[in-house]
C-alpha cells in the first residue's frame, strides 16, 4: 500500500474553488493549478458538501495520557524494548494511601503488594484530599 501523499494547503484549496465558481471545469482547473484531476474533484465535492474547505475533525478517540505521561512511557520502553503493558502499568501506576480503614484492610494490603502497586502515604482524613471539605472551609470565610 503506497503511502498518502501531502496534504493540499488550505490557500489552493480555496483557490480551486474559486476557480471552480468561475465556471472552469476539473481539467481545466487541474491543469492551471498543477493538481491531479482526482483531487481537484475531491476538493470540490467536499466543498459541496460541507460548505467549507477547511479539514473536518478527525474520527477516533481522543487520547487520555498527558504528553509527560507519553514521554515517561517512552522512556520506559527505550530502556528495555520487551517490557509488558502489565509491567508499565506497574512501573507508572501508584496509589495515594490515607490510611483509611478500608484502605488498610488486610485483603486490600495482600492485593496492593501482589500488584506491587506503590503507595503514597497521607495523613488519616486529610482535609486536602476531601474537596467536600476545601468547599466548606471556603464557604465559611
Amino acid at each position: 500500500m503506497m503511502p498518502r501523499s501531502k496534504e493540499i494547503q488550505k490557500q489552493m484549496r480555496k483557490k480551486v474553488i474559486e476557480i471552480y465558481q468561475s465556471g472552469k471545469g476539473y481539467k481545466a482547473i487541474s491543469k492551471a493549478l498543477g493538481l491531479p484531476q482526482t483531487t481537484v474533484r475531491a476538493i470540490i465535492y467536499k466543498w459541496r458538501k460541507h460548505g467549507r474547505v477547511e479539514n473536518l475533525p478527525r474520527s477516533g478517540r481522543l487520547t487520555k495520557i498527558t504528553p509527560r505521561v507519553q514521554r515517561q512511557l517512552n522512556k520506559e520502553v527505550a530502556k528495555d524494548p520487551t517490557t509488558t503493558s502489565k509491567e508499565l502499568q506497574a512501573s507508572l501506576a501508584s496509589v495515594k494511601q490515607d490510611n483509611d480503614p478500608k484502605h488498610t484492610s488486610k485483603s486490600t494490603s495482600e492485593w496492593l503488594k501482589k500488584n506491587k502497586m506503590k503507595t503514597l502515604e497521607c495523613p488519616s482524613q486529610s482535609p486536602d484530599l476531601n474537596l467536600i471539605e476545601m468547599l466548606w472551609h471556603d464557604l465559611k470565610k
